[in-house]
């Protein structure tokens, strides 16, 4: 696996309540991932950007929404996420700077 397709897997941290709540009490990271990423893809690019160790990678796939404009439909795009849990002396520190 080369390094530029790694560096493409994760597009975003998640921080929002659930994924703040799942770090402190999990041992856990939330990030938005390409869709055709693999979870061994995932587990390889967390650990070698951050520098930590993976225990699991789960994937949640999110549907599109339907969305109406006035009498015009359209759809969003869906997005996948990673859930993925780090060893017990592992930490990534995910911080919003407003």
């Amino acid at each position: 696996m080369n390094q530029e397709r790694l560096l493409q897997i994760l597009l975003e941290p998640v921080v929002t309540e659930k994924s703040t709540q799942v770090a402190d009490f999990g041992n856990q990271a939330v990030f938005k991932v390409r869709r055709d990423a693999t979870k061994a893809e995932i587990k390889t690019a967390v650990e070698s950007l951050f520098s930590v160790r993976v225990l699991d990678v789960n994937v949640v796939n999110l549907k599109g929404k339907n969305k109406h404009r006035g009498r015009f439909m359209g759809k969003r795009s869906g997005t996948r996420k990673a859930y993925v849990r780090l060893s017990d002396d592992s930490r990534i520190e995910l911080s919003v700077n407003p």
